[in-house]
């Protein structure tokens, strides 16, 4: 946290505040002795296996050309970041994850390692950028082929060509395989012909499609020769370069919201508009001139779920992103503590500074650990999809387990930002209160990422549910003897198993020594098979109650899910 970018943003002047951003304190702490910890060292691990782009990145943002002007109003915000968005293109930001025919690095992990240090300038930035090359660029990247990437890629990066990520619908958000947005292939024209038959179908809560977007990477159902082969993906122009809306193509402003106002968020809805048959991105379908469908994978399930996991770098990112606003909201508050004075010691000499006292120590430390510790689990999920994405670790199951580790660690890393930035907020007294020092603000913009990229209650069900799928693999073929075996050791175990305690409590009965004991409970191995230990057990228990779910009929047995839907959550909570 020592380097952290921090900076203010007041309408005038845009001024720094003292300490490197932390609140305005009425005296100067007390001179700090020698630190008992080399903090070059901890500060370099805090920024990981990318900390040269983290650096670089921090450095660029200094410039108050990427800041936040509080006070301006929603559509002079929106024009400053686009400007911004394009000062990130002119500077190398967009390419670091292209491959080198397009002038890129081929660094999947630089890639979003920079985009999450973005949040310290401004989160409507960040995610304006996000949309532009994590979402509608990586789209075109990641589910179209050479002949797209060729038409597309460069003025995607250059941000010439700003483009809105169309998914998302009035009525089908996390559900996305029940979108009802049309793509009808029309084999004597040779075009998909693409409609939103009903209000429900519109697509909403687009970045870029209210003002700036001038194309659209489309979901929709694709329809050819009668058949609906699944939610495909096509490239829709929206708009002419002048921002006059493409024949058919309707939009509505969603207007002001509770946070990210830099960003034009909108809806999209189409009717008949029509798109030539090569606007299919068909990594993974494609439609022959007479009609016909093709896939390299046969299942429409397996293929529509391949077809998302080409897009888990949102959840990484977002991951990463919360991460790093928790850093600046406990180094603003830490900082204020250190020197906000309040009291006198009793001991007849200076008042005494807030840190000092027991209760602001554990209102923020351990946040401060727990940031720690995110960060650090985080560097591991980064390093896992640069091995996916690079293609040194390119396997189903290396894609598998980045899906579930994505959606395990973004719903918590996100929702302890908003505790986090709350607690900051709350430490720093009315000078939290200012927007000027960025807690409110942050709060703010950091609200949707609990349910963007994903509503965290259903990515944490999605964990669960491949829990449970791990669990019951271990079962397969097993013999009678087995499983016996399994089920007794449960039923001894399940008082201690449940709490996480049962191996402990074997050691305090071997060891013969409390001290001993807790040395050994304080070990990070040991700690690791507690907490396994009990997701183990949890995971056994929803799974015992899910049962009889087999031979239910499927009411009953969705209904018996629903009912230990808390649970599986629960679950997959404390396997993240």
């Amino acid at each position: 946290m020592t380097d952290t970018v921090v900076r203010s943003n007041t309408p005038a002047t845009n001024r720094r505040t003292p300490a490197g951003g932390a609140p305005t304190a009425p005296h100067t702490p007390d001179e700090a002795g020698e630190p008992r910890i080399d903090i070059d060292a901890v500060a370099a691990m805090l920024r990981g296996t990318w900390g040269d782009t983290r650096l670089t990145v921090r450095e660029l943002i200094k410039d108050p050309a990427y800041w936040r002007i509080d006070g301006q109003s929603v559509a002079e915000h929106r024009e400053r970041v686009m400007g911004q968005v394009r000062l990130l293109a002119q500077n190398g930001g967009s390419s670091r994850a292209l491959p080198p025919e397009y002038g890129g690095l081929g660094d999947n992990g630089a890639n979003l390692a920079g985009f999450e240090e973005l949040v310290l300038a401004d989160p409507s930035m960040q995610i304006k950028s996000g949309v532009q090359w994590g979402l509608f660029g990586s789209a075109v990247l990641q589910l179209g082929t050479k002949t797209h990437h060729d038409r597309w890629v460069a003025d995607i990066r250059d941000a010439k060509l700003p483009g809105a990520f169309a998914m998302t619908e009035i009525g089908h958000g996390s559900d996305v395989a029940a979108i009802g947005t049309t793509a009808t292939y029309d084999p004597e024209t040779e075009e998909f012909v693409i409609h939103t038959p009903f209000r429900a179908a519109w697509k909403d809560y687009l970045g870029n499609a209210a003002v700036h977007g001038q194309a659209a990477t489309v979901f929709a159902q694709l329809i050819t020769n009668g058949v609906n082969h699944g939610v495909h993906c096509f490239f829709v122009p929206i708009r002419t370069a002048d921002g006059e809306l493409m024949p058919g193509v309707q939009s509505e402003d969603d207007g002001v919201k509770g946070g990210l106002n830099g960003i034009d968020n909108g809806r999209l809805a189409f009717d008949h508009v029509r798109v030539p048959r090569t606007n299919l991105l068909n990594r993974y379908g494609d439609v022959a001139a007479d009609g016909t469908y093709s896939s390299p994978i046969e299942s429409t399930g397996r293929r529509f779920f391949t077809m998302l996991g080409a897009l888990v770098q949102g959840r990484v990112s977002l991951d990463g992103a919360a991460t790093i606003a928790s850093s600046l909201a406990l180094h603003v508050a830490i900082t204020y503590g250190n020197q906000r004075r309040q009291f006198d010691s009793g001991a007849g000499t200076d008042e005494v500074v807030l840190l000092d006292y027991g209760k602001h120590q554990r209102r923020l430390l351990p946040l401060l650990a727990q940031n720690y510790a995110q960060f650090f689990a985080h560097d591991e999920l980064l390093q896992k999809f640069d091995g996916v994405f690079g293609g040194t670790h390119d396997t189903p199951a290396e894609r598998e387990d980045l899906e579930t580790l994505a959606a395990a660690l973004k719903p918590l890393s996100t929702w302890n930002a908003l505790s986090t930035l709350q607690e900051a907020r709350e430490a720093c007294g009315g000078s939290g209160f200012m927007a000027e020092n960025r807690l409110v603000g942050l709060r703010s913009d950091l609200d949707v990422y609990v349910t963007f990229e994903g509503d965290n209650n259903v990515l944490l069900q999605l964990v669960g549910k491949r829990l449970l799928a791990d669990f019951a693999a271990q079962f397969r073929g097993a013999d009678a003897a087995k499983l016996a075996k399994f089920a007794a050791r449960q039923t001894a175990g399940k008082v201690f198993h449940g709490a996480g305690l049962r191996s402990l409590g074997q050691t305090v009965a071997d060891f013969g020594s409390t001290a001993r004991s807790v040395e050994l409970g304080l070990r990070a191995e040991q700690q690791h098979k507690l907490l396994s230990d009990r997701v183990e057990q949890m995971i056994a228990d929803v799974a015992g109650a899910l049962r009889p779910a087999s031979k239910l009929p499927r009411e009953e047995a969705a209904a018996l899910f629903n009912l230990h839907q808390a649970e599986l959550i629960e679950a997959a909570r404390a396997h993240g």
